[in-house]
This record gives C-alpha cells, structure tokens and sequence, in this order.
C-alpha cells in the first residue's frame, strides 16, 4: 500500500503498511511508536493508578499483565482491527500512555479513537501533540472517514481535549460507563475527516 505524505500533516511515514507495523510518528520532539514488551513497567508505573483509572476502562495491573496486552494489540494490528500508538516523551526511552485507533466497520471507514496518560503529563500538551499526529494517521495512512470518542459526562479533563481536538459531540450514551456501585452517562464525539483536513490546513504550520 503506497502512502503519501499530505502537505500540512507532518510526522507521516512517507510510505508503509500499518499492519505489518506501524510507521514511528514525530509529536513536536515526543515520538509516537508501537508499544514494546519494555513498556511494560512504565506502563504499570504511570497507568495503574488511582486518577488515571478513574474514568477508563480497567487497565493491567501488572507487569505481566500489560505485557499481555502488548502482545494483544500486535496481533490486533495484523488483522488490521487496531493501532495502537506507545507516546515517548522527548528524552524518554520508554511509553508512558498510550492513544489507540480500532475498528467499527470492517473498512475501517469509522472508528474509535481511545487513550491513557499517565498523571505526571497531564496539562503539559503532550497529549495533544500525540493525538493530532494519531489523528492525522487515521484520516491519510488508514483512509479512517469518522472517528468516534467516548468520555464519561463528569470527565472534564477527557470531554475538554476532545472539545479542543475539534471534535463535535453527537449525544449522549445513557449509563454507559460502570462507576463503582452506579452507572453514569458517556458522552459521544466525533470527528469527521473533511472537518479534520480544514482544521489542519488552517493551522500557521500548514503549506
């Protein structure tokens, strides 16, 4: 599959097949790679903790467990259902979240769009910065049309970067996400590829 790199999206291998393995992205001087059977301790570290489990979906809470599902995501991207993206900070050797893409359809005309960063970069736009280069991924290199996103209605953090990405919130997933002893509503976004192309090339970087 040959790829091309569009004029204003930088940090997209100029030509690769994401099954096979996924092409390393630049973020400003962060890199975005596949997850490593390395990661795992670091995962453990910054993940498995308190306020980043708050609002997510159960994460590994051991090494070995993450080391599971390292190999988990690796064979989910050979089938072509899912990338997911190891984020390195800039001087760092190993990931300290993660921003993963799957399937809805089987073309992989819509997805999902999900992620975990570990609480010590929250605030420091490294999230931002991985999730654009993700984004921009999904919409050239795997031909996405519609990403969706899910955020618990509480989660200000979550539901404001998806606002600041560009995303259009499309309603409300009623009891979507188990909180402990009750249920609470997730919030639905979206973003279509279109809209994603005119937000980038509006951008000061864009040529």
């Amino acid at each position: 599959m040959a790829l091309h790199h569009p004029p204003g999206l930088p940090g997209i291998a100029a030509a690769a097949d994401w099954r096979r393995a996924l092409p390393d992205l630049r973020a400003g001087r962060d890199t975005l790679r596949e997850l490593r059977l390395d990661d795992a301790a670091s995962l453990l570290d910054h993940l498995h903790r308190p306020r980043v489990l708050r609002f997510i979906a159960p994460c590994p809470s051991t090494a070995d467990g993450f080391r599971r599902f390292i190999r988990w995501t690796h064979a989910q991207r050979r089938q072509g259902a899912l990338a997911c993206y190891g984020i390195v900070p800039e001087a760092a050797h190993d990931a300290v979240g993660f921003v993963q893409i799957w399937r809805i359809e089987r073309d992989f005309s819509s997805a999902e769009i999900g992620f975990a960063l570990g609480e010590a970069f929250w605030g420091t736009g490294l999230f931002m910065r991985a999730a654009t280069v993700v984004l921009d991924t999904a919409f050239t290199v795997m031909g996405v049309h519609r990403v969706e996103a899910r955020a618990v209605d509480v989660n200000g953090r979550g539901n404001g970067a998806l606002a600041k990405l560009g995303a259009k919130r499309d309603g409300v997933m009623r009891d979507g996400f188990h909180d402990g002893d009750r249920f609470r509503d997730h919030l639905l976004w979206s973003i279509l590829a279109p809209e994603w192309r005119e937000r980038r090339a509006s951008e000061p970087h864009a040529s």
